[in-house]
């Protein structure tokens, strides 16, 4: 059977770890640093980890509907959404992903875009 990106970089605390790599980041970037002001980034980064490794084949799933529901009021733009993109991409290669790797994974947040991008969205 075939290795999960998931499973070829040790799981749960290794996706963490990108996770709070990308965070750190996220925090001091003015494009969408302001979006975690008032977050309880504990919780979050929880919750990121969670829904990084649904999509790298780990055990956690995350229905569109739910992950709709929870960005909708957030009014995130395709340039904040680039943003995510161009520094969870930063992470995973500080965190040694293979390039293939990290195509796959941004290829697999790319296809959530239409669902975090809050419609009519710049």
């Amino acid at each position: 059977m075939p290795q999960t990106i998931y499973e070829k970089y040790g799981g749960f605390s290794a996706i963490s770890r990108v996770v709070m790599t990308f965070y750190e980041m996220a925090l001091e970037s003015d494009q969408i640093g302001d979006y975690f002001a008032d977050v309880d980034m504990a919780r979050l980064i929880d919750h990121q980890t969670k829904f990084i490794s649904s999509l790298l084949g780990g055990p956690a799933s995350f229905s569109d509907e739910r992950l709709e529901a929870v960005h909708r009021a957030l009014g995130i733009t395709h340039e904040d959404f680039d943003e995510m993109e161009a520094l969870l991409k930063e992470a995973l290669e500080q965190h040694g992903f293979f390039e293939t790797d990290v195509r796959a994974t941004l290829t697999a947040i790319e296809a959530k875009r239409n669902i975090i991008v809050t419609r009519n969205a710049a």
